[in-house]
């Protein structure tokens, strides 16, 4: 009798804990997957640049809507001269290959494309608004994200797994559901005059976005940033003042100058010099992918600005959009890529675990190397 208890009533029980464990266990390494110390720091970094965005979107419309100033390039060619003030002068003064003038013997061609592609990506950007709605330019600017992606693949050799793809749905689920939202509120009815040719422009500056970015996350990761910088503060502010001169010189003399116009322009380009320049460091440690990625909360900040500003209707979907985006951000640092570098390439070794969420790489490699010691 005593043998068979095991079996009686009570044996569930046991059963029971052990279910109740594998599930705790599971829960901790969730846990120790999706919050560690490299992951809540990408994330952090990332907003921050969604901050310095919806810093450049909320003076832009500020400027447009009070005192009816509209010159997307004058504000880009500020930036650009205060990278060329800052990282062009300082690849100057260095010397042997980092120096300025060996790299534009070298370069010159390269850095020109990128200087246009830079320049133009974020003029088509501002000039669509004029033609198509706020909605389409949402919907339509996530095309830069499979374009990015697929660039990656092909020149940066990157690897996606299966959790990537799935993170990169969730947020555009969430950028779905923010454009939900927006049409709940009536944002969407300043519609432009020509839908195509807006819409046209929205996918040319998302590709011109995403060519940017695959190109300054090469030369961060295998050059360095001050270079980057540097030759697109030199060719930014060369094309951006030569198209300055050409489309917006009659924009710009009929300004109302006064010290709050003045004021909204300084700001304007201290968040967008503080983007260019902090875009990099997020770069080199994570992926372009996964900042393209981390920025797409940028308009929802501007939108809750804009409750206080500009007037805007709340809706809890906003709440839903800017949760959903983080879930799938958080999913996609989650996991390293890897990087099927050709043979013959010059990267350093350790690049070759992954080259994207390199730090969380690295991070796992220590964590594992810990376990084995003990």
């Amino acid at each position: 009798m005593e043998a068979d208890s095991p079996a009686g009533p009570g044996a569930p029980e046991p059963l029971a804990e052990g279910a109740a464990g594998e599930f705790t266990s599971l829960l901790r390494r969730i846990k120790g997957k999706l919050f560690t110390w490299n992951i809540l720091k990408t994330i952090a970094l990332g907003q921050m640049l969604s901050l310095c965005i919806c810093g450049t979107a909320i003076t832009s419309q500020y400027l447009a809507e009070r005192y009816k100033v509209n010159t997307p390039m004058l504000q880009s060619f500020i930036n650009y001269c205060l990278l060329f003030l800052i990282y062009t002068v300082m690849l100057a003064f260095r010397s042997g290959s980092d120096n300025l003038l060996v790299i534009l013997k070298r370069k010159w061609w390269k850095y020109i494309l990128l200087g246009l592609a830079d320049v133009e990506a974020n003029y088509v950007i501002v000039r669509a608004y004029q033609y198509t709605t706020l909605t389409s330019v949402q919907l339509l600017d996530c095309f830069g994200i499979p374009v990015l992606m697929a660039l990656s693949w092909f020149i940066l050799h990157a690897r996606y797994r299966v959790i990537h793809f799935i993170a990169v749905a969730v947020c555009l689920l969430g950028v779905g559901t923010m454009v939900g939202a927006d049409i709940l509120a009536g944002r969407e009815d300043n519609s432009g005059s020509d839908v195509l040719i807006g819409d046209i422009l929205v996918l040319l500056g998302a590709s011109l976005y995403a060519i940017s970015n695959v190109c300054e996350e090469y030369i961060v990761k295998k050059l360095s940033r001050q270079e980057f910088l540097g030759m697109v503060g030199l060719f930014g502010t060369i094309i951006s003042g030569i198209q300055l001169l050409i489309v917006e010189y009659k924009d710009i003399a009929s300004i109302p100058w006064d010290w709050k116009i003045a004021l909204l322009f300084v700001a304007f380009a201290l968040c967008m010099f503080c983007l260019y320049s902090f875009m990099p460091l997020v770069i080199k440690v994570t992926s372009a992918t996964s900042v393209n990625l981390g920025i797409l909360t940028a308009d929802l900040y501007s939108l809750f600005v804009g409750l206080f500003l500009f007037g805007y209707k709340f809706s809890g979907l906003y709440i839903l959009s800017f949760t959903v985006i983080m879930v799938g951000f958080i999913l996609y640092c989650s996991t390293p890529t890897r990087t099927a570098e050709p043979a013959e390439s010059s990267v350093p070794p350790v690049t070759s675990i992954g080259i994207d969420n390199l730090g969380l790489k690295l991070e796992e490699n220590l964590q594992e190397t810990h376990s084995a010691v003990l």
